[in-house]
């Protein structure tokens, strides 16, 4: 029943005063609502950046020759990757991956609105769509008849194929020549996720079979390799059995950089992880400024209502009903606008999302939970100094307070 009052007249006492009462809870509310935004926003900033990067390739591992400086012309040509290295790791690890594929590109000049310019060439197979998470956008990708038969058919990338004939669906069927030989269009594709240029292809690059570029290179080069990983948990033991593999057959001492996508996730991982915490404490700042409002302006309501505490003392009200009331007060003014606050935070990703159905916006229910607890600790710490005043006022000063 004590509480039950405590809660009655802290409530009619803050009904006397909404405008300051709204005004004190308006703190809580913008620092509430900021932390929920600020964990919602870092939660999709981490979404969209991990996605990127997976988008490159999922579970994917690279491997690469790399040249070293005592090694004469003839050595380094032999110790390049080979289609055959890539044959033994589609054999030896055929249960632990999905596919592995490989790239040899060269360079060849074409004439374009009449003017030569120098094009990117690059040759694969028929994996190299699923490992490198490539999108057809018209026509198809390569086959394994069009790597085995070494059929003269190409993909273009989307850029270069409007520039060429316009359209993407007008460059099916039409033809290219490449160092002389005349391929057939049969798609044209992109990359899922936009790598600007840092990956083997760039805005305008020709897609053959690769089979049929070794017609134009006089030494067989594998750069990279390619190989994509079943399990998540298998990409490092992966990688390390990939390495092995290269250097066991080729000769002694022969380097290969073989790397994955784990270190760049985790990397991307933890610096998502450092800016939430920023970012939350930013907010939490917020909400102590906010407390410190609240325990301001209780300060003033008990100076301001001296009279009405001592009264209530002289008709039999203790100490700690007095520090109950004004405590409620506070906590009630700092759950409000914390309620309100989680209400508005959820709102905002609610309405995005309602409107722009396409745009995923994660919610933490963490983050609501926390900005709740928080919103209750602030009005129960700050409160106590302003409660404590009131209840150790003397009754008989108090009662002679003008």
């Amino acid at each position: 029943m004590q509480y039950r009052e405590a809660f009655s007249f802290s409530f009619q006492a803050l009904s006397q005063n909404p405008v300051r009462s709204l005004l004190t809870g308006l703190g809580m509310m913008i620092g509430t609502a900021s932390v929920i935004l600020v964990v919602t926003i870092s939660l999709t900033s981490q979404s969209y950046i991990l996605e990127q990067i997976e988008g490159v390739g999922s579970n994917m591992i690279f491997a690469s020759f790399e040249v070293g400086s005592q090694q004469s012309s003839a050595e380094v040509n032999a110790d390049f990757v080979k289609m055959a290295d890539i044959q033994a790791v589609r054999e030896q690890l055929g249960s632990r991956i999905v596919a592995a594929t490989g790239i040899e590109s060269n360079i060849d000049s074409m004439f374009i609105n009449g003017r030569e310019e120098r094009l990117l060439v690059i040759g694969s197979d028929e994996h190299y769509k699923p490992v490198r998470n490539l999108v057809v956008l018209s026509g198809r990708f390569l086959d394994s008849s069009d790597v085995s038969l070494r059929q003269k058919v190409a993909l273009l990338t989307e850029k270069l194929a409007k520039r060429l004939y316009g359209s993407q669906s007008a460059a099916i069927g039409q033809f290219i020549k490449i160092h002389g030989l005349q391929f057939t269009i049969i798609g044209t594709f992109k990359e899922k996720v936009e790598s600007f240029g840092q990956s083997e292809l760039n805005a305008e690059t020709v897609l053959i079979p690769i089979t049929v570029m070794q017609y134009f290179i006089r030494v067989e080069r594998i750069d990279p390799m390619y190989v994509q990983v079943r399990s998540p948990q298998d990409v490092e033991p992966v990688t390390l059995q990939v390495k092995q593999l290269l250097e066991s057959r080729h000769r002694a001492g022969t380097n290969y950089k073989v790397e994955n996508l784990t270190g760049i996730l985790n990397a991307a991982k933890d610096i998502s992880k450092i800016l939430s915490m920023v970012l939350v404490l930013v907010s939490a700042i917020a909400l102590i400024i906010s407390g410190i409002g609240i325990m301001n302006i209780m300060l003033v309501t008990v100076t301001e209502r001296t009279r009405e505490i001592g009264v209530r003392m002289a008709v039999g009200a203790s100490r700690r009903e007095i520090m109950l009331q004004f405590l409620t007060e506070a906590i009630l003014i700092s759950l409000t606008g914390g309620c309100v606050g989680i209400a508005a935070g959820v709102a905002v990703p609610l309405s995005v999302q309602f409107f722009v159905p396409s745009i995923h916006i994660p919610i933490s229910l963490w983050s609501i939970g926390i900005a709740f607890a928080v919103s209750s600790l602030v009005g129960l710490i700050f409160g106590m100094l302003p409660a404590s005043r009131a209840s150790k006022l003397n009754p008989t000063e108090a009662l002679r307070y003008e």
